[in-house]
């Protein structure tokens, strides 16, 4: 019988467009982190424009949210970034990073797409930063440590040429950001050959950082996306100890099958627990949140044992 690293809430989706108390068509695409014993969660919505906010949810167990009344973060209003978030603030990622709560997030505009980087102390108030790319670039996920005296950063450029990949980046200082390399490609006729793209904020392990990510292949009716685990070395994450050859998740319930875009599980958000376990949320066919737990030491070993080249 083959292994299920990922062991689905029986009570998915947790949650949905209905269970917000303002208008929006879709839920999905879900930071999370804990704050004082409680889990908050930040999460994507598509409103009927088709452009994307980013509301709030609580929960004590990690599994039952409640949403606040009103949305965590819309697009700015004030320079410089109101221009380069007019078409919505997507894909949110928390990590708790010199005692405050740094959020990485998608800016769309007619420039394309840019990462931004916010921060706040209480989940009540929020400050921009700044962009910490040019566009084109996704999935921004930063370490939640500082490695050698640096701040890093995974993200995924897009580009024609190669294979859209998973980077590495360093910064002295949140704001500017170099030394970037790939870490990781897509592999030819495998489940991630066409794209892939950090998930959630790295997790630190006693065998490295355990990084969650996605994984798209394309198919004659169109692109499955699913979720890989990989693990990079603890004092320089750009080297790569192993990349899981099989998937961790991929789509099967109704609600990820199906929904505003069918067949994708596309994680932003996973909490490690002090039992060793893991809290995974992922968003489900763009249109819900789902969660599910998984064991850290077999994703790790998955990476170790039953690994392909990461390049």
């Amino acid at each position: 019988m083959k292994k299920e690293f990922v062991k689905r809430y029986k009570g998915n989706p947790i949650l949905t467009k209905d269970d917000i108390p303002y208008k929006v068509e879709t839920v999905h695409n879900a930071g999370v982190v804990k704050q004082n014993g409680k889990y908050i969660m930040i999460f994507r919505s598509h409103l009927d424009t088709g452009r994307s906010i980013i509301g709030i949810a609580e929960s004590q167990d990690g599994f039952n949210f409640k949403a606040r009344p009103e949305p965590f973060m819309v697009p700015a209003k004030d320079t410089p970034f109101c221009e380069y978030e007019t078409f919505g603030v997507e894909d949110p990622r928390i990590t708790p990073l010199d005692g405050s709560y740094y959020i990485t997030y998608s800016a769309y505009s007619e420039y394309g797409v840019r990462t931004g980087l916010a921060k706040t102390d209480d989940f009540e108030t929020l400050e921009r930063i700044a962009f910490i790319t040019q566009a084109d670039y996704r999935n921004t996920v930063l370490f939640p440590e500082k490695i050698n005296n640096e701040y890093v950063k995974l993200d995924r450029p897009h580009s024609d040429i190669c294979p859209w990949s998973i980077w590495i980046s360093y910064s002295p200082d949140l704001r500017h950001w170099g030394n970037s390399k790939l870490v990781i490609k897509p592999v030819k006729y495998h489940w991630d050959e066409m794209k892939i793209g950090p998930g959630a904020p790295p997790i630190k392990t006693e065998k490295g950082w355990l990084s969650i990510y996605h994984g798209v292949f394309p198919t004659m009716d169109g692109s499955v996306y699913r979720l890989g685990a990989a693990l990079h070395k603890l004092d320089d994450p750009s080297v790569i100890l192993g990349v899981a050859d099989r998937w961790i998740l991929a789509p099967e319930d109704p609600w990820e099958l199906v929904g505003y875009v069918h067949n994708v599980v596309f994680t932003c958000g996973a909490m490690p627990e002090e039992d060793g376990s893991l809290k995974l949320y992922w968003g489900a066919a763009d249109t819900v949140v789902c969660a599910g737990t998984a064991i850290i030491e077999e994703l790790i070993e998955l990476c170790l044992t039953n690994s392909r080249n990461p390049i």
